[in-house]
This record gives structure tokens, sequence and C-alpha cells, in this order.
């Protein structure tokens, strides 16, 4: 996989804030994936139709009532001081250990790759990216959608 720095991304300062923050030792395993792999992610992942999760349609997974199991506020958690992604989440991805790679992926040209336990640590400052990504672990079935109204939807991939 090919990545590309995070300097190049045009919103790299939800890395650089103090709150939330993020370690320079978590901050170096965060990979922004380049185009080629983020397209290879997507394709793979998440669709192979649609670029981005507004363009979700029924046939999709991730809109798949049979595939999602229950949703979650995860916005006030995220406002709080509170720094655990909500129990719901980790218990919906419990068979994730803390070095499972993960891809938070926001459309088909924007995914980002980390260990479970980074993303566990980082999650608010991902979450300023709150316009449907789906988080994925590889080899994994379980997945996560974080929609703009503050909820997140736990899943099952096909």
């Amino acid at each position: 996989m090919a990545y590309t720095s995070l300097d190049s991304f045009s919103k790299n300062w939800i890395f650089k804030r103090e709150d939330p923050k993020v370690t320079t030792q978590d901050l170096a395993e965060i990979r922004l994936l380049d185009e080629q792999g983020a397209a290879s992610v997507w394709r793979d992942y998440i669709s192979d139709n649609q670029i981005h999760p507004d363009h979700f349609t029924e046939q999709d997974w991730p809109n798949k009532a049979e595939l999602q199991v229950m949703k979650v506020a995860w916005e006030k958690r995220w406002d709080s001081t509170e720094e655990a992604l909500p129990e719901e989440v980790l218990t919906h991805v419990t068979t994730w250990g803390e070095e499972t790679k993960v891809f938070f992926c926001c459309h088909n040209e924007l995914v980002f790759e980390m260990p479970w336990g980074v993303f566990k640590r980082t999650w608010k400052a991902f979450l300023f990216l709150d316009n449907g990504p789906i988080l994925v672990g590889r080899k994994k079935s379980q997945a996560v959608q974080f929609h703009s109204d503050g909820m997140a939807t736990m899943l099952f991939r096909r």
C-alpha cells in the first residue's frame, strides 16, 4: 500500500489541535492512503459502485437493514471529557485486537489506515470528518458508520 503525507491532507489541523490531543506516537501510526490505495480499500471494503456515503442506495451493504445491528449516539461522548468511544461501539468490535489494522473510510479518495488501538485513542480527531465515514477492520466483518446527526450505526459487512 502506498501512502501520502498527512501534511498534504487539507484538514490536517484535526491532528494538530490541543483538544483533542493526538500524541506524536499515535500520529506516526496514522497513515493517509494515496488515491490509488484509497480507491482500492474503498472498492474492496465499502463499495464498487458508489464513491461517497452520500450516494449509497438501498443496494449498498451499509444501508441494508439486515446488516444494521443498532444505532448509538456518539456526539455527546465526543463533546464530553470522556476519552473512550461509546461502550456500544467497543462491544460491537470486541474481537478487534489493539493491533488490528483498521481503515477510516471517508470516500473513495480519502482513507486512513492505523491500528485499532490508535483509532480508539484518536477517534475524537477523526470525527471532525463526520459526513458518513465507515470504520472497518481488516479481515473483520464488523463495521461502524458515523453520521453527521451524531449517531453511529453498528454494521456487519458483506
